[in-house]
């Protein structure tokens, strides 16, 4: 007969413990662990507080403590999941990346930083058939969707779609930064694939928005001198932390980035980086919460991938209302990639065909939005 589990503490149905200060909170009120979920906290610090704790039912993912310490929360109860030793990342993290983290060591060159050696573990393991780094990455992305679900909280999000060859100091990649600087002004969380291209140019126009707006053009022609992260890596991205230090305390947006995709670094101006090793989970999951609607730029194969990935949930209606789909610039669309007769012939007939738009200019796609009823 299995035994009845302990019933959980309320505040555990609310909120894992994520951090030290949140540990410290939890036990001064509660006096219990009990059920608690501790998550990727360095708890070698609290032994004290461990010995005494009930812990029955507790989870410890990834929590460092000494070995008394672990050895009595086992005994009390709990499961202990312990670090994983020598890997480039914390398959149990709390929280979404930073820039500086994923970019830390950057003036040793771009191979140095925690970003380039998770890359090149994937690269080692993705197709040794090991069970054991499968399930690290698959823990990993499950922790860093947790982490996004709980940081995008009643957001309005938009998402910004397009493609990584666009350059910094093209007319193209201003206008993607004024979309994201006006979408941010407008009340929106600009959520993008988090890489190059017109995706750091929106969340560039994010990060700008509570500036006056000669800040955007002045670092638009500091950008330009790095082009892009071809040959240097390295270059393009110092380029964007001298815009932050010349400019700090821009706006917050979203960056949701892949190691599937090794060869595309991150862009350091969004605040928030949810990087996956899972491709799909990463495109799936970008376009689900992109709640307020998505506006898809001029790109190639992923951006088409990217609308007919979004239209499907829209077509069957699988999350409800449909979200409003901008889709930008009639002669990419109806010509050179003709995505956009295919989509409205899908529409057609449905609810979400007055959930679509296609415009010529960039500066129109707010506007479509707030008519869509983004």
């Amino acid at each position: 007969m299995q035994p009845t589990p302990a019933q959980p503490h309320p505040a555990a149905r609310d909120r894992e413990i994520e951090s030290l200060a949140e540990f410290d909170e939890v036990v001064a009120a509660h006096g219990s662990l009990a059920q608690f979920r501790v998550q990727a906290v360095d708890l070698t610090g609290r032994t004290e507080a461990l010995l005494g704790l009930d812990t029955t039912g507790a989870v410890f993912l990834g929590c460092p403590m000494d070995p008394e310490a672990a050895a009595r929360v086992r005994s009390s109860g709990a499961l202990v999941f312990p670090p994983v030793p020598g890997l480039p990342f914390d398959p149990y993290r709390g929280f979404v990346y930073t820039p500086d983290e994923l970019f830390e060591s950057l003036e040793e060159g771009y191979e140095a930083t925690p970003d380039a050696q998770a890359y090149a573990w994937f690269q080692r393991t993705k197709a040794d058939g090991d069970i054991y780094a499968s399930m690290l990455r698959a823990i990993h992305d499950d922790a860093v969707s947790d982490a996004l679900d709980e940081l995008l909280v009643g957001a309005r999000v938009v998402g910004v779609m397009g493609g990584h060859a666009m350059a910094r100091g093209t007319a193209e990649y201003a206008g993607a930064a004024r979309l994201g600087r006006e979408l941010t002004r407008a009340g929106f969380t600009v959520a993008t694939g988090g890489g190059p291209g017109a995706m750091e140019a929106a969340n560039l126009g994010a990060y700008a928005a509570p500036f006056a707006d000669g800040m955007l053009e002045d670092a638009l022609q500091l950008l330009a001198k790095a082009p892009s992260f071809r040959p240097s890596v390295t270059d393009w991205a110092r380029a964007a932390f001298e815009v932050r230090e010349r400019w700090p305390g821009g706006a917050e947006s979203v960056g949701i980035p892949t190691w599937f995709y090794g060869h595309e670094p991150p862009n350091a101006f969004a605040a928030h980086i949810a990087k996956y090793f899972a491709n799909a989970t990463r495109e799936d999951g970008l376009l689900a919460r992109s709640t307020a609607g998505v506006v898809f730029l001029p790109g190639a194969a992923g951006t088409v991938q990217e609308i007919f990935d979004n239209a499907t949930p829209n077509y069957y209606e699988s999350r409800g209302e449909p979200t409003p789909m901008v889709l930008v610039n009639e002669e990419h669309w109806t010509r050179e990639l003709p995505t956009w007769p295919l989509l409205r012939s899908l529409a057609r007939g449905r609810s979400m065909e007055s959930r679509i738009a296609l415009v010529d200019r960039i500066d129109q796609a707010p506007e479509a939005l707030k008519r869509l009823g983004g």
